[in-house]
């Protein structure tokens, strides 16, 4: 799985955050909600009688999405950048305190003293990090968690779909009260995602049995995949073309070289990962799969039919648009 090399607990499904009742929450000229937001979050109740004003975002993907909304004036703290900030966020960015490198104890969040967290991973909760929802909820600070990644299975969709990612951007917004700006941020989304559609080979966004792509994340003597219901699968699915793992159950399986050989896949989706390890970036994978015995026979590799994304835009966030982007300009270059 994934989470073999970020401790962020990665069963990537985009998914509605939430069962978020009534009309959109908005602010008044004091800052107060128009009226109380609730929400059902992965299980547990989440009630905001207020914007928040000092809020905590545990990890990266999180925190694009505050700072894609403009909140970065009401944030304590940010935490676990695993990437460069987009260079349009750079700026919010730096107005953040940085908790920690990777996730901030206990101590650290309630030294902090949020009035709300946020984070896409379950991992973030974990009791080495900032403590569970429940426990924080005790203390009268309202924890989010996105639904892709809840603690029980159980409450979390199953499929990443990019509707999913903009219930959650909705979701968000009407916390603090500002519902215009997801709805514009979903907007600029959208518009993108029709480009990628567009860019792509005729009958993008139709079931395909043609072009068939591998997603490679990471590793080399053991390679980490993409397989079902993850952002590459919902990718696949725009462009109308074959996730070859899509028949896995887990969304990020290790695969196998020699079944890998057998499938053949006509394109190779590289994730270039900035942490340095073992068949992290984008060149070492290219490097290895053209010296690997086996790889450097499959048609793709010989034909030199690589596409590189950002790892990140791999992970369910506003980045997964610059993936589908990326996928969509390169297909027709690297098709058969």
């Amino acid at each position: 799985m994934k989470t073999v090399f970020i401790t962020a607990g990665m069963c990537v499904v985009l998914a509605a955050a939430g069962c978020s009742g009534g009309g959109p929450a908005t602010s008044d000229a004091q800052g107060h909600l128009a009226s109380p937001v609730q929400l059902t979050n992965c299980g547990l109740p989440v009630g905001i009688t207020a914007p928040p004003q000092r809020a905590i975002a545990l990890e990266q993907n999180a925190t694009e999405i505050m700072l894609s909304l403009g909140l970065a004036d009401r944030m304590a703290g940010t935490s676990y950048q695993t990437d460069p900030v987009l260079p349009e966020l750079r700026p919010a960015y730096e107005k953040v305190p940085v908790l920690a490198k990777l996730y901030p104890s206990r101590e650290a969040v309630r030294a902090a003293n949020p009035d709300f967290v946020y984070s896409t991973y379950t991992s973030a909760y974990a009791p080495d990090a900032a403590g569970s929802r429940a426990d924080l909820a005790k203390l009268g600070v309202p924890a989010y968690l996105s639904e892709f990644a809840c603690e029980d299975p159980a409450d979390a969709n199953q499929t990443v779909t990019f509707d999913g990612l903009f219930k959650e951007i909705r979701d968000i917004a009407r916390v603090f009260g500002v519902p215009e700006r997801a709805e514009q941020l979903i907007r600029e989304q959208q518009s993108r995602l029709d480009g990628a559609r567009g860019a792509a080979p005729s009958g993008a966004g139709q079931p395909s049995t043609g072009q068939s792509l591998l997603w490679y994340y990471s590793g080399t003597s053991t390679p980490y995949l993409a397989g079902h219901g993850g952002v590459p699968d919902a990718i696949s699915s725009l462009l109308g073309v074959r996730n070859t793992f899509t028949d896995a159950s887990q969304k990020w399986p290790a695969g196998n070289w020699e079944e890998i050989a057998k499938r053949n896949p006509d394109v190779i989706v590289l994730a270039d990962l900035t942490r340095g390890g073992d068949g992290d970036s984008a060149q070492s994978k290219i490097d290895f799969l053209r010296r690997n015995p086996v790889t450097s026979k499959l048609d793709a590799v010989v034909a030199g039919r690589f596409i590189t994304v950002p790892g990140s835009a791999m992970d369910p966030s506003i980045r997964s648009v610059e993936a589908a982007e990326l996928v969509g300009a390169n297909l027709r270059g690297a098709a058969r």
